[in-house]
Order: structure tokens, then sequence, then C-alpha cells
């Protein structure tokens, strides 16, 4: 896949997310990807900046359902 469609799929998983965060208060953004190292990168926004809950609901939340939409994936940082 080239990088211009996974970071569609990216996209549209975020927007899957977004309403569960949206109901917290918070948000996500789509950053950018690097193909080489299979890392994506977003901006919680909102609510979720400084939740102590945020680590938890980037990783257990966020990395887990674009990792099993996106297996080129292998990690997700907040930036």
């Amino acid at each position: 896949m080239n990088k211009e469609n996974t970071i569609k799929d990216i996209k549209s998983s975020l927007d899957k997310i977004r309403p569960s965060l949206q109901g917290h208060g918070g948000d996500v953004e789509f950053v950018d990807f690097d193909e080489k190292k299979g890392i994506v990168q977003v901006r919680l926004q909102g609510h979720c900046v400084g939740c102590p809950m945020a680590q938890m609901t980037l990783k257990e939340g966020i990395e887990e359902e674009l990792k099993q939409a996106v297996p080129e994936i292998k990690k997700v940082e907040a930036v």
C-alpha cells in the first residue's frame, strides 16, 4: 500500500474513534505517518491534553484501533 492510501486509512480510523473522544470533551488530530518506521503521530486535543488517562487512551484506544485497521502501523505517538 502506498503512503497516501495508508494516511487515508489512518484518517478514516481516527474518524471512527473521534466521537468517543469528543463525548468526553477531547479530540485527536492526525499529524504525520513515518512509513519506514510504521509510526503515526497524532495530537490530542481538548480535555485529552493533560488528562491523567491520556496515555492509556493513546495506547489502548487509539493505537490498538489503528493497528487493527492498518497493519503497517507499529506505534502511535502523541506530539
